[in-house]
């Protein structure tokens, strides 16, 4: 019997965070059409970077257009079959910000619902076991760029501590 050859696919994918008047972060899922929850991804385009095809993806999932891109968290791969083919996936996941705007599902992409929950809330609905290292690393990330100024409050700090009379 004859070995049927692995094909090798490259996808990339956000993960958003937000932070709410309340001063909590939350993170964003999405719903696709078998009922998952997982986070927001999808192939690269033809001479497309990873970077740039998680933005686009992210984008086309949740309708969010004012993403802030803080940078990469990991690669994640599996395999998986689909139509008598045996693929190698690889994913790569990006950390984005969003101002206060809701996310839209996107029903034409395939995306049923968006919500914004709590790491530990969002941890526990994820219904893919890789993509919670990416949220974990995710929740580093995003309390490490909150715990020093940075993201979308990181400008308004700046130019109040520059305004601020010496020694005050």
């Amino acid at each position: 019997m004859k070995d049927r050859k692995i094909e090798r696919e490259v996808s990339a994918g956000g993960v958003v965070f937000r932070r709410g008047e309340d001063g909590a972060t939350r993170f964003l899922l999405i719903r696709d059409s078998y009922r998952h929850w997982g986070l927001p991804k999808g192939h690269l385009e033809e001479g497309e970077t990873p970077a740039a095809a998680a933005s686009r993806e992210t984008f086309e999932e949740t309708g969010l257009a004012d993403l802030r891109l803080h940078g990469p968290i990991r690669i994640i791969d599996w395999h998986f079959r689909f139509r008598g083919r045996r693929i190698h996936k690889y994913c790569h996941f990006f950390l984005f910000e969003s101002p206060a705007a809701e996310a839209v599902p996107q029903v034409d992409e395939g995306i049923t619902a968006c919500r914004w929950l709590p790491l530990e809330e969002a941890l526990g609905t994820l219904s893919y076991d890789n993509a919670r290292g990416v949220l974990k690393r995710a929740g580093e990330m995003a309390r490490t760029l909150v715990a020093v100024g940075e993201g979308r409050s990181g400008p308004a700090l700046a130019e109040a501590s520059e305004a601020a009379p010496e020694g005050a």
